[in-house]
């Protein structure tokens, strides 16, 4: 019986690989770099110049949430407290869909929802500015912030990245930001496992409130992520500029696995996410990543779920 049950097993992954061999991967003329990864353990299971340097444009905005995050809990700091725009929002207030502007109050929990919803530049700088202020250390407060930045990066393996502000522009600094599809696989893992950034970036709208000089108003947010929903899709983010081209992580979670061992029972969560950089056509070419995504989960699953040795069949 454990004969053939283990025959059985070797030719359901023979299978698997080969139905793979007849998906073709994402096109890689179609993006400058992508990866494909398991999201509770962090391994690639594919990817295309995974390493390479790249500007990211607003995917800055997931380590930023991160800090923000990561800085309430260790501070046990409440995100309901109130932030007042900082009078250096002038130089990026310019077109912002919120409207933000300098001396412009909003708390921190709606000003995360702001920044990783609608990717509003002007909600991240005050954001970095106000809790800079409560870490110090460096010469300014958004300074003090991208300093955690660039240390969660370190902490979290992303050896191809370099954070220089909180929202991702790339033609206001003398340095360009930098990071990787692979680096940001690594920060995205760490994302989804935060159970309040999951629920941020994957709501589609979210009103929130603004105190400006004149009074109090509500503004509706509505998420520039057009997969949200689609395929179990359930975040993350988007991301563009000029330099950056189309940018998007995306993340989908199915049915934890459930398998029993003599008297022990283990339930193995699913989810995939993909990370798409200078993409002609983002949504779609993400969309497909994600249905290989998937196909090469269950293949790499039934192998035992390796973590060396391992390669998709092309």
């Amino acid at each position: 019986m454990t004969q053939f049950m283990a025959s059985s097993k070797f030719a359901l992954v023979a299978l698997l690989i080969t139905l793979l061999a007849t998906i073709a991967p994402g096109r890689a003329e179609e993006a400058a770099a992508y990866v494909i990864a398991d999201s509770t353990t962090g391994f690639i299971l594919d990817q295309y110049k995974g390493d390479k340097k790249l500007p990211i444009a607003s995917l800055t905005k997931v380590a930023t949430a991160m800090v923000v995050l990561d800085w309430s809990e260790a501070s046990k700091s409440d995100l309901s407290q109130v932030a007042t725009v900082p009078d250096a929002a002038a130089q990026i207030a310019a077109g912002q869909g919120t409207g933000l502007q300098p001396g412009d109050r909003c708390s921190l929990r709606d000003l995360l929802y702001a920044a990783l919803m609608q990717s509003d530049n002007v909600a991240a700088l005050t954001l970095a500015n106000h809790v800079g202020q409560a870490i110090g250390g460096g010469s300014s407060p958004v300074d003090s912030f991208v300093i955690q930045m660039n240390a969660l990066a370190r902490t979290k393996g992303m050896l191809n990245t370099k954070f220089v502000n909180p929202h991702g522009l790339d033609n206001l600094d003398r340095a360009t930001p930098y990071s990787s599809a692979a680096d940001l696989a690594r920060l995205t893992s760490y994302a989804m496992g935060n159970s309040a950034f999951r629920f941020y970036v994957s709501q589609r709208e979210r009103k929130i409130t603004i105190f400006t000089a004149s009074g109090q108003s509500s503004y509706l947010l509505r998420n520039t992520n057009e997969l949200l929903g689609i395929n179990s899709i359930d975040g993350v983010k988007t991301g563009t500029t000029a330099r950056a081209g189309q940018c998007v992580i995306i993340s989908a979670a199915k049915a934890p696995e459930s398998r029993q061992e003599g008297e022990k029972h283990f339930i193995t969560p699913r989810r995939v996410n993909v990370i798409v950089l200078g993409a002609t056509n983002r949504f779609p070419l993400a969309q497909s990543l994600l249905a290989r995504g998937w196909q090469l989960y269950d293949a790499w699953a039934a192998a035992g779920r390796p973590t060396k040795g391992w390669k998709p069949a092309r």
